[in-house]
């Protein structure tokens, strides 16, 4: 993605290359219409060995058509907490040409309910979305049993 290019007086400059390349294929997932979908397409990329030990934040990639085109592990923490770098989320996003995302975090403790940080993060991720033309369909917290859907409690 980086490559560095000299200029007359000598100075090296780092240069960033976009590129998008698609896959001729068509995508193997469904059209995402509900939260039943997205959670299915995120547990089937969880690894079960993990998610009631340490908490971790996936994205999920969709065309305009809500079509997944991606999937990307942001991050992975502690027992209690992992981090959403927005910017790197946002990064992917762009790269990947994405018009819309989804969230997913697990919480290794079973406990469905969003925690105050979950509310302010989702609501910047959303608003950070809105600036780019980039929606955020939903953002679940999941655990092997079951998941809460921002999207469906009208938090979003």
């Amino acid at each position: 993605m980086e490559a560095t290019f000299s200029t007359t007086k000598g100075f090296i400059v780092s240069e960033i290359e976009l590129v998008y390349r698609t896959k001729p294929q068509p995508s193997p997932y469904p059209k995402i219409t509900r939260s039943t979908e997205i959670y299915d397409v995120f547990l089937r990329s969880w690894n079960m060995d993990k998610i009631e030990l340490v908490e971790q934040m996936k994205l999920l990639l969709l065309n305009n058509s809500h079509r997944v085109i991606g999937m990307l592990d942001l991050s992975s923490g502690g027992t209690t907490g992992t981090v959403c770098d927005i910017r790197l989320l946002f990064a992917a996003a762009l790269k990947a040409n994405a018009c819309a995302i989804a969230l997913a975090h697990n919480h290794p403790s079973g406990d469905l309910q969003p925690s105050k940080a979950d509310q302010q993060m989702t609501l910047s991720v959303k608003r950070a979305g809105e600036l780019l033309h980039i929606r955020l369909l939903d953002h679940l917290i999941i655990t092997k049993e079951g998941y809460f859907s921002f999207g469906d409690q009208g938090l979003l």
